[in-house]
């Protein structure tokens, strides 16, 4: 269709159904996307073969820091994502323009790693780029324009969720969809890591790509075991939130790459690779020479993921036995865990800034034993995720919007599909 018939069709209410899918609702939807289409209308000549993309970002639920051990995690997609109009172009270039920033060329001629280019959005493009070249795909140009209500620093993987839009447009328009959803989150990963520069495991990409409410286990990360489990939050009473402390994940690329090094440490002392294949009994009979040999920061941040493994274990099995409370047991001491060994909520650079530590201490005050609270995502800035009781969600949003601001408590649903395409 042409940029005409595509907003026509939005107005008529022709992708109401996909809206109601994806949002819960149309009306705010069909406002979002006319507004994409009449940016990408005022930027690009191309006004046929328009095509709506989406990709969700995530909220992790279980498993904090365990995927990049090979660990398994609980991890849902989520109804804030970042949207893309697309069209094809003549001249071998992919031009996204993201709203806010400025316009990413790529050429496809020159799709090797960049160094100058880390940490920016083009790094994923080329990267995603990349793979899919390696994997027999005949690239060619199109324009697109997308913008994200996935809050960047937020905890809910506003690049993963760009890295898995990316992936869903190539493999729609230029791949046949023959990519499967993991295939994706692969590729994701993959540019985040050798383009972009920043060391992840694949929790982030999967939650995006998959959809839905997802346990994985990545014993082996290429051919992760998932499994979907059905979870309607409210109506066992409560409403998942997440609150946004106003820090940002963009500096801390340092904090989430010293985790990692200092598993690897530990790992390796063991005489593996990852934790996920170490004897547990021998890194306790070993703590007294691994606090020497790693430091106890290590030494606890690895206490943290061999807890943590089996925490999601006990979640998986509390939610499909309907046992909501024992859940956000499991939750309370996830986060607990995070807090006092993997040491996660802010960074030691910055330490007069703790938002995250302080929005856990009011929810738990407002909570009073009630719900559960915990640090959201990769950590040290950004958000904390929070189960409240859905009765009290209001005098929650009233009480702890009046320290970090007007709309900074934001409640979130589980979306039933991952990258996806508009029809």
């Amino acid at each position: 269709m042409n940029i005409t018939e595509i907003k026509s069709s939005i107005l008529s209410g022709r992708y109401d159904r996909d809206f109601k899918m994806l949002y819960g609702g149309e009306g705010p939807a069909r406002s979002r996307y006319l507004k994409a289409c009449e940016s990408f209308e005022a930027l690009f000549s191309e006004t046929e073969g328009i095509r709506l993309f989406s990709a969700p970002g995530r909220t992790e639920i279980g498993g904090n820091h365990t995927d990049h051990q090979h660990g398994c995690v609980l991890a849902g997609s989520v109804n804030l994502d970042v949207i893309a109009v697309a069209a094809p172009n003549a001249d071998n270039k992919i031009r996204i323009k993201s709203e806010g920033y400025e316009m990413d060329v790529i050429d496809l001629s020159e799709l090797d790693a960049v160094p100058d280019e880390r940490g920016r959005a083009s790094a994923l493009i080329r990267g995603v780029c990349s793979r899919f070249k390696e994997m027999g795909c005949r690239l060619s140009g199109f324009n697109a324009y997308t913008t994200s209500n996935v809050l960047k620093g937020s905890g809910l993987s506003s690049s993963a969720a760009f890295e898995v839009l990316v992936g869903t447009i190539i493999n729609g328009m230029l791949y046949g969809g023959k990519a499967d959803a993991v295939t994706v989150a692969k590729i994701g990963q993959y540019a985040e890591k050798e383009y972009f520069g920043k060391p992840c495991g694949l929790l982030d990409q999967m939650a995006s790509s998959l959809g839905g409410f997802t346990y994985a286990d990545f014993r082996d990360p290429e051919n992760p075991i998932t499994e979907k489990i059905e979870l309607d939050i409210n109506a066992y009473g409560y409403t998942l939130c997440v609150v946004d402390t106003g820090g940002n994940h963009a500096d801390l690329t340092h904090d989430y790459a010293d985790i990692t090094v200092e598993c690897k440490k530990i790992s390796r002392e063991l005489g593996v690779e990852f934790l996920r294949d170490a004897d547990t009994g021998a890194f306790y009979d070993s703590i007294a020479s691994l606090r020497k040999s790693c430091g106890d920061r290590a030494v606890l941040r690895a206490f943290h993921f061999f807890n943590e493994q089996l925490r999601v274990e006990k979640q998986k099995a509390a939610l499909k036995s309907g046992d909501f409370e024992e859940f956000l047991r499991q939750v309370g001491e996830s986060g607990d865990s995070s807090y006092d060994y993997l040491q996660n909520l802010y960074s030691t650079s910055a330490v007069s800034e703790q938002g995250l530590p302080l929005a856990i201490a009011l929810t738990k005050k407002f909570l009073n034993g009630r719900g559960a609270c915990r640090v959201h995502g990769g950590g040290f800035a950004g958000t904390v995720q929070c189960y409240i009781p859905s009765e009290q969600l209001d005098g929650y949003k009233e009480m702890i919007e009046k320290v970090f601001g007007k709309g900074s408590c934001c409640e979130l649903k589980i979306r039933p599909v991952g990258g996806y395409e508009i029809k």
